[in-house]
């Protein structure tokens, strides 16, 4: 047995008398008839933040603000504390003669994480620490449970993320990462809804989860005793509004996929995707390099952001390379020169890119890609015109029909967003289904399959169309300088305790 081991029984039994001293506290605040948990409400007219920043404001002024005890030291007739509000901490200063016999008793007996509310004026310390004066505190809130900075600190990765709310009272960084997310969603809806797009909601429950190539997950509805399953994309249902007439539309939403987890995939994540009637790919790279440069600016206060050390530049225009360019640089082979499935395939043994027998040339050109040419992707480039093969809802080139008007955005080696000119042709698009049923039928559990209500609205017509989708958690990852998606989910997806 190591050494943690044999102090692990002590650490149990000093938790064990902690949890039960506090509770024999709010037993005691019960008996005579001071519970906490019986207020309901308490109005603060300041918060820690501004305090400080404004300090000339409010000095000398009384305050009334709330938080959760950080730290708290006696001196004789006075004691220190911290308290923490969702803006930051802020010293609090009590002495005997400045609050009520009782109140100055009930201090001292506060414990680290219980929630007070105070009224006071603020001041400096000798120290020059900006301070609140306490003359009224009161008890909100009785903590039950130590801080995990009393034994060894919120240091385990697993840990953070299932106790998430612990993690963001110990973690000031953790706090900022989901400021700074919720900041990054609201810049984005300003962007588009200041240019005339429409956020909308479409269906979480489908019985076709098509738009993406993905395995869904499946649910029974008890009411119609039908399968259902969760949607792996937005788009089959946005493009059925701009055949509607709405033109502009998008939507932020959750899309859950079933497949496995790691640094960049969680099985539930946040997708937007946005169509615009009457333009094409290359207006969506118009929007999107303008849009990922208005955020940055918005939320970062800089169009360079630095990802783990490597530094992208928003503010200068965004590289355009085809695929078959791209794998031409990157590769050496240049797919031009390859036209049949044998060519394709022997090119793929020759280099070492391990492929499917239903893999086609477009499947094959797409493996060289994902092989020799992601991770050099740093900077900000749209990898354009793709092979029809991999790109079922996508228009095909008029002057190329071998390849489609898509485009994919990389950053940091990552596919941060993927962009069609929309297939609006329902003759083509049916043909497109029946490849895909056919790839589902040979075993590919993320083929798309037939959807006849969509195909019916592209027979009532959808004029041309630009659709996009982005992947907002990556988006966050980069923007906060955040290694794992875990970090950007307040409540990523993990694997049950064992009880």
């Amino acid at each position: 047995m190591n050494e943690q081991n044999e102090k692990r029984p002590e650490a149990q039994q000093e938790l064990s008398e902690i949890l039960q001293v506090r509770r024999d506290k709010l037993a005691a605040l019960q008996q005579e008839g001071r519970d906490p948990f019986r207020i309901t409400r308490f109005e603060r007219s300041a918060y820690s933040a501004a305090i400080k920043a404004e300090y000339e404001a409010y000095e000398g002024k009384t305050v009334t603000v709330a938080g959760r005890i950080m730290s708290k030291r006696g001196m004789g007739k006075a004691i220190f504390c911290h308290i923490q509000d969702r803006m930051g901490q802020i010293q609090l200063y009590t002495r005997a003669d400045a609050v009520s016999e009782q109140e100055f008793a009930d201090f001292r007996k506060y414990d680290i994480g219980d929630i007070i509310g105070v009224t006071g004026y603020v001041f400096k310390t000798k120290t020059e620490e900006i301070s609140i004066h306490v003359e009224k505190v009161t008890l909100l809130s009785k903590s039950l449970r130590p801080l995990p900075e009393k034994f060894h600190g919120m240091t385990n990765t697993d840990l953070r993320y299932r106790q998430r709310y612990t993690d963001l009272i110990m973690n000031e960084e953790v706090r900022g990462t989901f400021i700074k997310r919720s900041q990054i969603l609201s810049s984005i809806r300003r962007y588009l809804d200041e240019r005339g797009f429409l956020e909308v909601e479409t269906p979480m429950l489908v019985s076709n989860a098509g738009g993406a190539a993905a395995r869904p997950f499946v649910t029974h509805f008890n009411a119609l005793d039908e399968d259902f399953k969760l949607r792996i994309s937005l788009e089959l249902y946005l493009k059925r509004l701009i055949v509607g007439g709405l033109e502009k539309v998008y939507e932020i939403g959750r899309v859950f996929r079933n497949e496995g987890m790691d640094t960049r995939h969680n099985p539930e994540f946040t997708l937007m995707e946005l169509y615009q009637a009457y333009t094409d790919y290359h207006g969506m790279m118009d929007l999107t390099e303008d849009m990922f440069r208005h955020v940055a600016q918005e939320v970062l206060g800089t169009t360079t952001i630095v990802y783990n050390g490597t530094e992208m530049d928003l503010g200068k225009p965004f590289r355009r390379l085809t695929m078959l360019d791209a794998v031409k640089e990157y590769a050496g082979v240049d797919f031009r020169e390859i036209h049949t499935l044998e060519e394709a395939r022997a090119a793929a043994k020759a280099h070492g890119v391990e492929f499917e027998q239903r893999h086609q040339r477009g499947d094959i050109l797409n493996l060289f890609f994902e092989t020799f040419v992601e991770e050099h992707l740093l900077q900000p480039t749209f990898i354009m015109d793709h092979p029809v093969e991999i790109s079922p809802l996508t228009k095909r080139k008029p002057e190329d029909p071998d390849y489609v008007e898509r485009f994919e955005l990389f950053m940091n080696g990552w596919e941060m967003c993927n962009a069609y000119s929309e297939l609006n042709d329902p003759i083509d698009q049916r043909e497109r289904f029946k490849a895909q049923d056919a790839l589902a039928a040979a075993g590919d559990a993320e083929a798309n399959h037939t959807d006849e209500d969509f195909l019916n609205a592209l027979e009532i017509g959808m004029p041309p169309t630009g659709g996009i989708g982005y992947g907002i958690d990556r988006l966050c990852m980069l923007l906060t300088d955040s290694a794992a998606i875990r970090d950007v989910l307040l409540f990523p997806t993990m694997k049950p305790e064992n009880n």
